[in-house]
């Protein structure tokens, strides 16, 4: 089993979910993976969360304990010895700290970018109200209002589906590909009533995402999150 990179919690995690063409995502799959379906769906998610009490090699770093993430990625599957491991592919992962940038991009060759973000979260009442943002020329926003009471994801389900992947695949030329897993039990989600993205998807993701802003999501979810372990990578060949 590889050595433990990293320790921290992920907490109130939305996630916004798109149905999206196979052939946009085909220039991005990393060598040796398959495209994951759920009910013949192709799927790309919106998601942002907040990492707390992180530590890298077992070590606090100060500053960069807690803070915001804010992702767009889509889900494959890889299989090893005839059963298939199921793991998600990130187009950009925006955080608000260079150390986390430079550590990511260089061992895991991720893709992330270092913009100023924010959170709030605000319980009223029976409800709560999430949201994340981050600033490229001008503020992003995505935000929910969801219940209180947590509810059990069910076998089977697009909820199981969306927040079930254990790994990391990512694209590092034509023939190699970095796998690392991502440990947590399972998680609960609120019931959401409500939402509002306001994100310019093709000035942050690139034209192949620009339809984003037009399309409606299949889902919102929030999830409550819990403690999570990230693992070193490996190289598939």
């Amino acid at each position: 089993m590889a050595s433990v990179f990293l320790k921290a919690q992920w907490r109130k995690l939305i996630l916004v979910n798109y149905k999206i063409d196979k052939l946009i995502l085909e220039k991005y799959m990393p060598r040796h993976v398959e495209m994951d379906e759920w009910n013949d769906t192709c799927y790309i998610s919106l998601v942002g969360f907040m990492f707390v009490d992180t530590k890298i090699k077992g070590f606090k770093i100060p500053l960069h304990i807690n803070f915001e993430e804010i992702n767009l990625r889509f889900y494959v599957k890889y299989k090893e010895k005839g059963i298939y491991k199921r793991g998600v592919v990130f187009i950009k992962e925006i955080v608000p700290k260079y150390a986390i940038t430079l550590v990511a991009n260089t061992l895991y060759k991720e893709k992330y970018q270092t913009m100023r973000t924010g959170h709030t979260w605000k319980k009223k009442g029976i409800e709560q109200e999430v949201m994340y943002e981050f600033k490229k020329e001008h503020w992003h926003k995505m935000s929910v209002v969801a219940g209180n009471e947590k509810q059990t994801i069910l076998p089977g389900s697009e909820e199981e589906f969306i927040t079930e992947h254990y790994w990391g695949y990512t694209k590092i030329n034509d023939t190699k590909t970095i796998e690392y897993g991502v440990e947590h039990p399972r998680w609960e989600v609120y019931p959401v009533s409500n939402y509002k993205i306001d994100i310019n998807f093709k000035d942050v993701y690139g034209d192949d995402f620009a339809f984003l802003e037009r399309e409606k999501p299949l889902s919102v979810m929030l999830a409550e999150g819990s403690e999570i372990v990230v693992r070193a990578g490996q190289v598939l060949l």
